[in-house]
């Protein structure tokens, strides 16, 4: 069925090329200039109205993905780049998959070939799991390779450089905010030309352009890491030998859509005025006030709550642990409590036509008294 979906996407894709090809050739061979005006009005009308709708689905899911991927960078840099030795203890791991690995070939040794009820070999998945352990062990012996140098300060100087790109950029979003609110700045929309070489655009110069340059690939790099992390679409994710011209064709949407849409980002949020060649400022909604600065608002929130998830997730859970152990503590107290006031009184107040066992222990003490001191009575008399 997948080939049929492929099949289908391909045949699509290829009768909209045709098509526009034939299109186009008909109005540049057609001497009528009606044609002429449609072909100059799809140049310079549709064609901008559906980049309109498209870079604004784009800015939404920049919206969405942009500040998960701020908070996901830190864990996948913290994969990629080797810890220091206090930090992660490289040769604790690579012992551990050493013994797992001779598990697993002694399980290879003496299990029994048969296929279980589910119609998979189970020696089938001992091996793939052993490739895998195997393949683990080989990259953590690359890392223990790895100079003392690049390991007590690779990892620090990547934690530190992506905190102060975030930092920069959620102030760059305040900044941009209160100025839109105060009316020292203009909506991104509707700037006059700039002549390259005449005026610079940066207040810094080509050091201020470079840095702009610096968080718009970082904000481009969180936005794709964070896609992939959601959950919805993290099935679109490619994998090794194993993806699908399905998935291929929905991952390179997936990019065109993001890439289209971050220099309009830019501009929304006053990272650069720079409106590169696409006219991206000439956008309608981008001069919209109430658009412009919701989106900020949303997206400084947004990124300040991702980050400070991620940053208190330990101590979050560490105090929920806490207070779960005490309310469970407290709850067997109380329930101690109540099953041994329960006891008392049932001694203290004892039910009608049941007599307590020090009562009834005194009763007979009495009546066996009473009893002698008869006897002894009687026995006087009859003497």
């Amino acid at each position: 069925m997948a080939r049929v979906y492929e099949s289908l996407v391909l045949l699509c894709l290829l009768a909209i090329l045709v098509f526009g090809l034939a299109w186009v050739a008909l109005a540049l061979i057609d001497k009528d200039t009606s044609s002429r005006k449609a072909l100059w009005h799809v140049w310079s009308f549709y064609l901008p109205l559906l980049y309109s709708f498209i870079s604004l689905l784009g800015v939404l899911m920049l919206l969405i993905c942009t500040p998960v991927g701020f908070a996901r960078l830190f864990t996948v840099m913290g994969q990629l780049v080797v810890k220091p030795q206090f930090l992660q203890d490289i040769e604790e791991e690579i012992n551990t998959a050493r013994f797992e690995e001779e598990t697993l070939h002694r399980k290879l040794q003496y299990k029994v070939r048969h296929t279980i009820a589910n119609g998979t070999n189970s020696v089938q998945e001992i091996e793939e799991k052993l490739t895998e352990v195997q393949e683990d062990r080989r990259k953590l012996e690359k890392r223990k390779k790895v100079s003392a140098l690049r390991r007590n300060l690779g990892y620090p100087l990547m934690m530190i450089l992506l905190l102060a790109l975030t930092a920069v950029s959620v102030l760059i979003v305040v900044q941009n905010s209160i100025e839109l609110l105060l009316g020292g700045k203009e909506l991104p929309v509707g700037k006059k030309d700039t002549v390259l070489g005449k005026s610079s655009l940066v207040a810094l110069g080509p050091i201020g352009a470079a840095f702009e340059i610096v968080l718009i690939l970082y904000f481009m790099l969180a936005s794709v890491v964070g896609f992939y992390s959601l959950p919805v679409f993290s099935r679109l994710r490619p994998l090794l030998h194993d993806t699908t011209i399905t998935k291929i064709i929905g991952n390179c949407v997936v990019l065109l859509v993001l890439s289209s849409a971050l220099p309009v980002l830019s501009r929304a949020l006053g990272i650069t005025n720079f409106d590169l060649l696409g006219d991206f400022g000439k956008i309608d909604w981008l001069g919209n006030m109430e658009i412009i600065l919701t989106y900020n608002l949303i997206f400084g929130v947004a990124t300040s709550l991702c980050l400070v998830k991620k940053f208190t997730l330990s101590i979050r859970q560490e105090i929920y642990r806490r207070l779960g152990m005490a309310f469970r503590r407290e709850q067997k107290r109380t329930t101690s409590l109540n099953i041994n006031g329960s006891a008392v009184k049932d001694q203290s107040h004892p039910s009608n036509g049941f007599t307590s066992p020090n009562n009834g222990t005194n009763g007979t003490i009495q009546l066996s008294s009473t009893i002698t001191m008869n006897g002894n009575t009687t026995h006087d008399k009859n003497e």
